[in-house]
């Protein structure tokens, strides 16, 4: 019997579970930190780095009470994050300012001239990370820091992703070049990849500007996959954690890659991460370039596959928010979602509220909705994003399948999926394929995982994930429902690569409205 903490850093919030190898999750806490935004700049969103850590001590302590254990009893503790979250610090792994956090959208600019010059250069890693640079990512928010922050550049030793971080931190490391670096974080959102000698060459990156020059050697570390250690938990935050010193912490990596593996995920599965955005994860033998794919890298997810990730920059995000300009919560706006029919509200919802991940990787666009009438209502719109998030995930599975990721199961994991049968049934629908979704919540359960792996209590991620993992409940497609979203499915595709894309071919709309109004009398009149 060993008993270890997997803990998963949230957006608003920090998840410890405390999990036995027999017994399986016997305790769970969650701290809250605050998430700093600007009414004056919509694209800024930032976190502290103490108030991380002293929520990670709430919480880890809270959770090993729930538990009924006691703190010396831990063996190993893991943890995931958010990303790409960029802290910037100094010679002595102090921060120099918050976290430019995975949703802060301020380095447009910068992304674009990454990508810009990529392609002039013709850089092989732009290939790799879906042939656009984003600004989600770690090199843009580093170039803005620091044209940003012309008063701390000189202070300026390195920068880190958050589980890189607080790995560090945790361990009591004070220098940067002794800190670990995940091979998931670096390698989705910072170009990294041995194939080209890790990150790109230092004059590429002194071309896009000089205030990176030196930067390469700035990041230089030991760069490892999670079946790494990235040290031993340090007295002092033993201490504050309430757990024993000197226990082994992994290479962290983040949130999504993780809740995959706690969601039981094996080669042939996507997990649709669903949250505030949805994070696609899928795991592969054989490494191949998806075009528009934000990321296929060696070892991200599961040490011995490629792990592949993409996704949509807002989904739980645009239900709270047509929730909140409707004066009301998305529980109960959902109120009678259940009795919606696909096609029935003449609405086509796009999921660009947020710019575009995945396949176009385009911040420019906006949310649309096309076909209001005078009497349509908030709800008809929720379940319209519900059904336009499945479209816009469907567009990517159908990507990656062209390009060799099987696609044999579709597993929802996430907070929302475990709330809302109706997304899980409107996804299987729109795929036309069974969506599984897990019995119990896996968020913390994939660092729970690999922390049962630190401290030896299973051999592989799989004798693991077979005794750890919960049971599926199982989604099937309606057969009504999913022709209705076959005739649905092509308008949906059709206006948003036709929209989408800034100088795509030339395309006939006109029979989107038309036939929209048709597919929704149609289904209103068989439902009499």
């Amino acid at each position: 019997m060993t008993i270890v903490a997997g803990v998963d850093f949230g957006t608003l919030s920090v998840r410890v579970s405390i999990l036995d190898s027999e017994r399986g999750r016997l305790g769970t806490a969650v701290a809250q930190y605050p998430l700093h935004r600007k009414r004056e700049d919509p694209d800024f969103a930032t976190q502290s780095h103490a108030d991380h850590m002293r929520a990670l001590a709430e919480a880890t302590r809270a959770a090993v009470q729930s538990a009924g254990i006691s703190g010396d009893q831990v063996a190993a503790i893991a943890l995931d994050t958010t990303g790409s979250s960029v802290v910037p610090v100094d010679a002595r792994m102090q921060p120099l300012n918050e976290y430019y956090l995975w949703c802060d959208h301020r380095a447009k600019s910068e992304a674009q001239e990454i990508t810009a010059l990529a392609h002039q250069e013709k850089l092989e890693a732009i290939e790799w990370c879906g042939g656009v640079y984003s600004h989600e990512w770690g090199f843009a928010k580093l170039l803005h820091w620091l044209r940003h922050n012309p008063d701390k550049r000189s202070q300026f030793a390195s920068a880190f992703e958050h589980c890189d971080m607080v790995a560090a931190t945790l361990s009591g490391i004070t220098d940067p070049k002794q800190a670990k670096r995940s091979v998931c974080a670096m390698g989705h959102k910072w170009m990294w990849n041995t194939k080209w000698d890790g990150l790109p060459p230092q004059s590429f990156l002194s071309k896009v500007d000089p205030l990176l020059d030196g930067i390469r050697e700035k990041l230089a570390g030991d760069y490892q996959t999670s079946d790494h250690l990235a040290g031993h938990l340090a007295p002092e935050w033993a201490e504050k954690l309430g757990l024993r010193v000197g226990i082994p912490i992994p290479v962290g990596a983040f949130d999504a890659h993780w809740d995959a593996l706690g969601a039981n995920c094996r080669e042939g599965d996507v997990v649709n991460v669903v949250g505030t955005s949805t994070c696609i994860i899928a795991m592969a033998k054989k490494t191949e370039l998806i075009p528009g794919v934000c990321g296929v890298v060696p070892g991200s997810v599961h040490p011995q596959f490629t792990g592949i990730e993409a996704g949509l920059s807002a989904t739980g995000d645009i239900f709270e928010a047509i929730a909140t300009r409707a004066g009301t919560k998305v529980a109960e706006l959902s109120k009678g979602l259940d009795k919606y029919r696909a096609g029935q509200t003449g609405l086509l919802r796009l999921s660009w509220d947020n710019g575009d991940r995945t396949v176009l990787v385009n911040s420019e666009l906006g949310g649309v909705t096309l076909g209001w009438n005078l009497l349509h209502t908030a709800q008809d719109e929720l379940f319209a994003a519900i059904e336009g998030t499945a479209f816009h995930t469907r567009i990517i599975l159908e990507r990656m399948a062209e390009h060799g990721t099987r696609v044999e199961r579709v597993i929802n994991a996430g907070g929302i999926p475990q709330n809302n049968p109706v997304l899980n049934q409107v996804y299987a629908n729109v795929l036309n394929k069974p969506v599984l979704v897990p019995s119990e919540i896996p968020t913390s359960l994939g660092s729970g995982i690999f922390a049962m792996i630190a401290a030896g209590a299973f051999p592989t991620i799989e004798a693991a994930q077979a005794k750890l993992c919960p049971k599926f409940t199982e989604f099937r497609p309606n057969p009504q429902a999913a022709a209705i979203c076959e005739r649905l499915y092509p308008l949906f595709r059709k206006v948003y690569f036709a929209l989408g894309t800034r100088n795509a071919e030339p395309v006939a709309l006109g029979d989107v409205l038309p036939e929209l109004r048709k597919i929704s009398s149609e289904v209103n009149e068989a439902a009499k």
